[in-house]
């Protein structure tokens, strides 16, 4: 039997532009929200505590429901995103009447703790719940570039991953409801170590009048190879086993105290490098110095840096 794959690719498309989605919470992100499921054909309500923020998607065809009890009662699904859980509950408690056999997709920035807590409050009024985190900012939304985790129910996802995915690119961590959020915390943790690193990195190289413009893409080319290592260290965490057949902490060492010269030298701040030479000494002291960069995690999990 022939399958005509594009046709089924056609056919799912179909189907989930079909999907009726409601969106409540109307600020820079929300609004984005909305308007990717708008783009990608879906009927949209919105509900905003003000409503004049939904004046711009009204006019891209939304519907502006009254009251978040009305938005609720009108689609399958519903997307919230707020400042934060207090103000999830003080929205949608009120409109419990309506909650019974609806999806709840949450995608209000919070703990994993909220979110085990949101999961119950959704079962206690007949809801079924997915937890998310939305990795970009609100221009990024709706390309299939940037990533959307969720987390909870696998079957709630997989029934929604097809309009989920007009959002950005859905990605499914698990059934703990709690680990969106923790690979949100964890997930930027990094970016902002990256970044403070790079700006370190800038603030280096311009005080020698080269631009930014100019470190960056050899920057860019470099965290190419810092993905590789990070690839290769990751089972070295996972066994607990840190060979050091590469670069071992002890060469490492050494060469952060180029770095802390060079910075200081130019009168840049030090205290990204020294916190990464405490982290590395701490690792050495703890018998890893010939063990590969990876062993620093041993001091992460224990500050006390005793050997694992």
């Amino acid at each position: 039997m022939n399958i005509d794959r594009e046709a089924v690719k056609d056919t799912e498309a179909v189907a989930a532009a079909a999907v009726t989605v409601t969106v409540i919470g109307l600020g820079s992100m929300g609004s984005a929200l909305a308007a990717a499921l708008l783009d990608r054909g879906h009927p949209t309500t919105v509900w905003n505590r003000s409503p004049h923020k939904a004046g711009p998607l009204v006019e891209r065809g939304a519907r502006l429901a009254s009251s978040p009890g009305e938005a609720v009662a009108a689609s399958a699904l519903t997307v919230v995103c707020v400042l934060d859980y207090e103000s999830l509950y003080a929205v949608l408690d009120p409109a419990d009447g309506s909650l019974a056999g609806k999806v709840l997709v949450n995608l209000t920035s919070g703990s994993p703790r909220q979110a085990h807590e949101a999961v119950a409050w959704a079962r206690s009024h007949g809801a079924d719940y997915l937890d998310g985190a939305i990795m970009t900012t609100p221009p990024g939304v709706g390309s299939a570039e940037m990533m959307f985790l969720y987390s909870g129910s696998e079957t709630v996802f997989a029934a929604h991953r097809p309009t989920l995915s007009a959002l950005g690119d859905p990605l499914y961590l698990g059934a703990d409801p709690g680990l969106a959020s923790l690979y949100d915390a964890a997930l930027l943790g990094l970016m902002w170590s990256t970044m403070t690193g790079w700006l370190h990195g800038t603030a280096l190289v311009t005080a020698e009048k080269t631009e930014a413009t100019a470190f960056t893409p050899v920057a860019n080319r470099w965290l190419t190879a810092v993905a590789g290592f990070l690839t290769t260290y990751a089972p070295q965490v996972d066994a607990g086993h840190y060979p050091g057949d590469d670069a071992t902490i002890d060469v490492q060492l050494a060469a952060v105290d180029h770095l802390i010269h060079a910075a200081e030298s130019r009168g840049i701040d030090n205290s990204l490098p020294e916190l990464l030479k405490s982290a590395m000494s701490q690792a050495k002291s703890a018998g890893h110095g010939a063990d590969s960069y990876a062993s620093v995690i041993e001091v992460l999990r224990n500050p006390a840096g005793s050997a694992k």
